[in-house]
């Protein structure tokens, strides 16, 4: 139902403004490598703002799926705790700012349509998510999602009603570098529409972020902790103008708590 929907909604809500888009002007314009846009119509679902009402089914479906994945998050958080050594709902807890339910847990629909120039243009550029836990349900058939390992770019195949597990900045500061926060891009289809659906399970902006005392070892004294502490509101003050750069700037530069 969220391919039928989302599918629908871009063609019906979204395709004809992409297609009268700066990024399309740019690129009819330029013979230049275009550096600081990416060939992706986006729009952030989140609970307390305005959805789109054209296309049937699309707010029921989609509200269904993001209960549904907000539930799977918390699920994948549980079992990084057991990895970790940590007490059961310690990520959960340090997200949200406590016990309550303050975390942020937004959906990103994005789509990726067929580029007349994809080497010059990425569908998005390489970044690290800035949040904690983000669950991507990609396209089964048009691929294009990398991530880097080990210096190279290796495709993330598509796979039928599969979600993908990412983890953000803020998992790996709190895993003191345990989880890293992977180096992703998607670059541009020459044929057909790429989907990808990716809901985002971030801190409360007024969350305090820091490596968990059981992760840092005590060796003589001497503390070994490779990341600061931090408020998440402060770091995403960093992040919004660094996304697209090197990330063990952007944890510097945060103001410590």
């Amino acid at each position: 139902r969220v391919k039928k929907v989302s599918s629908e909604f871009y063609k019906g809500e979204r395709e004809e403004n992409f297609n009268k888009s700066k990024e399309v002007d740019l690129l009819d314009e330029s013979s230049e490598k275009l550096e600081n846009v990416d060939w992706e119509d986006v729009i952030t679902l989140l609970d307390d703002n305005e959805w789109p009402s054209k296309t049937p089914g699309f707010q029921e479906t989609m509200k269904e799926y993001r209960f549904e994945l907000k539930k799977l998050a918390e699920k994948v958080m549980q079992v990084m705790d057991e990895n970790l050594g940590l007490p059961n709902g310690y990520i959960r807890k340090a997200l949200n700012d406590g016990d309550g339910d303050n975390a942020f847990f937004g959906t990103k629909v994005s789509h990726y349509p067929p580029c007349p120039h994809p080497e010059r243009v990425k569908g998005l550029r390489a970044h690290t998510d800035a949040g904690g836990v983000i669950l991507l349900f990609q396209d089964d058939k048009v691929g294009g999602l990398q991530v880097l390992k080990d210096g190279e770019w290796i495709d993330v195949q598509p796979l039928p009603n599969t979600i993908v597990i990412n983890t953000g900045d803020q998992i790996e500061v709190l895993s003191n570098g345990r989880y890293k926060s992977a180096w992703h891009r998607v670059l541009s289809p020459v044929h057909g529409i790429r989907r990808s659906i990716a809901s985002f399970y971030n801190p409360s902006l007024k969350a305090t972020i820091a490596p968990a005392p059981q992760l840092v070892e005590k060796t003589n004294q001497q503390v070994e902790q490779t990341y600061p502490k931090f408020v998440f509101g402060d770091y995403m003050s960093v992040y919004v103008q660094q996304k697209f750069l090197p990330k063990e700037p952007r944890f510097q530069a945060v103001r410590a708590v």
